[in-house]
Order: structure tokens, then C-alpha cells, then sequence
């Protein structure tokens, strides 16, 4: 990102020493540049408002309030618009994806990543894109599928869905890249992004992690398979 605009991070998380090495990673890398540090929800979502940064690197257990509310309030806000948060997770809270992309998160990233596997995930989601690190994605996605998922909606809201374009999302689902879906469906690039682009219209889906989150509640992942 050499030569263009700063990626401006905000960096929540309620352990100081967490917080400290974000923002270290941050500030020192080209291209991304740290706008303050939140102990809390609260916080969070207050320096959000104030600051106005590109991504929010979101913890999910943090006093006050905690992330996904935080991450709720932000992507809630039309003043906040553009502000895309990125969740920090571990395996063993797994449990909190599902509920942080509901609240609006543009994706998740393991606390444990390699700093370039960070840098690399903030560009993703400033570009406006989602649920990234795609072998992290097929773990959690893997063990989402396992899970019951009573009181799904109605399959109505895949009317004027294509069949074609219901393979896509379930491939987006599992994690796939545009172009991965494209090898996997032997179709060019262009061809997969009309078709994702199609399903963020017809199913009023901001980004890909709101694509995720229908094809898990209308149960495209587990009742429609998406193998070879």
C-alpha cells in the first residue's frame, strides 16, 4: 500500500500487553498506521465515533461491554459507516463467530496469527471484503455444520435465487476466495463476481459475512452440499 492512504487501525482488547503489540505491529508496518487503544467495549465504540478508523481490531471478552455488543453498536451507527471491525478469536470461542458476524463483523482473525497473517487480514477488510485466513474459516465453518440450527427462517428468502448462484453462496460459506470458487466451479473470475455480486443484491447482504450468515439460516451448508 505503498504511496496511498493510511489504513487507520483502532486496536480494543482489555489485556495491555495485547493491546501494546497490536499496536506496535501496527504503527510499524507500511500502509497501516494505530489510532488508539480501548480497554473496553465502551471505549471501543466511544474512540469509534471519535476517530473514525478504518478497521477495529475487536476482542470479544472485554468489561464494560463486551465485543460483539461493541461491534454491534458501531456497524449500527450510519455516522460509523465504512468503520469495518475485525474480530480477534481463539479456537476455544468459537462460539462467538456466529454471533459476531450477526453483529455486523467483516471477519474474524485468530489472536494468534502471524504478523503478516494480520496485516494482511486488516487489508482485506478495509478493501471492504470479509471472512478471511480461509483455513480458519473452514474449521469454523466446518464445526458450525456440525451444530443443530433449529428455528431457521423460512427457504423463501432464497426466492429469485438462482441454483447456480445458491452453489456460490454455499462455496462462500465453506470459505472460498472468488477465485477458488472459480477453479472449483470451472468458470472465469468475472463470472463469480457477477454471481456474488448478485446474491449481495437479491439477498440485501452488506459483505460476504452476511452471505455466511444466510447460508447458514437458511441451512444451504448443511442441506445443499457444496463438495465436488
Amino acid at each position: 500500500m505503498t504511496g496511498a492512504a493510511q489504513v487507520r487501525v483502532l486496536v480494543a482488547d482489555d489485556q495491555a500487553m495485547v493491546r501494546g503489540s497490536f499496536r506496535l505491529l501496527v504503527s510499524h508496518a507500511p500502509g497501516t498506521t494505530a489510532v488508539g487503544e480501548a480497554a473496553t467495549g465502551a471505549e471501543a465504540v466511544d474512540l469509534a465515533r471519535r476517530e473514525r478508523p478504518d478497521v477495529v481490531l475487536m476482542d470479544v471478552r472485554m468489561p464494560e461491554l463486551d465485543g460483539i455488543e461493541a461491534t454491534r453498536r458501531i456497524t449500527a451507527d450510519p455516522d460509523l459507516d465504512g468503520v469495518r471491525v475485525l474480530i480477534l478469536t481463539t479456537f476455544d470461542l468459537d462460539e462467538y463467530v456466529y454471533a459476531a458476524l450477526r453483529a455486523g463483523a467483516a471477519g474474524f482473525l485468530l489472536k494468534d496469527a502471524r504478523p503478516a497473517d494480520v496485516l494482511a487480514a486488516i487489508d482485506v477488510v478495509a478493501a471492504g471484503q470479509a471472512l478471511l485466513a480461509p483455513s480458519v474459516t473452514a474449521r469454523l465453518v466446518a464445526e458450525f455444520a456440525r451444530r443443530p440450527e433449529p428455528g431457521r427462517p423460512p427457504s423463501r428468502v432464497l426466492d429469485g435465487v438462482t441454483d447456480r448462484e445458491i452453489e456460490v453462496l454455499g462455496l462462500v460459506a465453506r470459505g472460498l476466495s472468488n477465485v477458488e470458487i472459480a477453479e472449483h466451479l470451472r468458470v472465469s473470475l468475472a463470472t463469480v463476481k457477477t454471481h456474488v455480486g448478485h446474491l449481495l443484491a437479491k439477498l440485501h447482504a452488506r459483505d460476504r459475512a452476511q452471505l455466511v450468515i444466510v447460508a447458514y439460516e437458511t441451512g444451504v451448508v448443511a442441506s445443499r452440499g457444496t463438495g465436488d
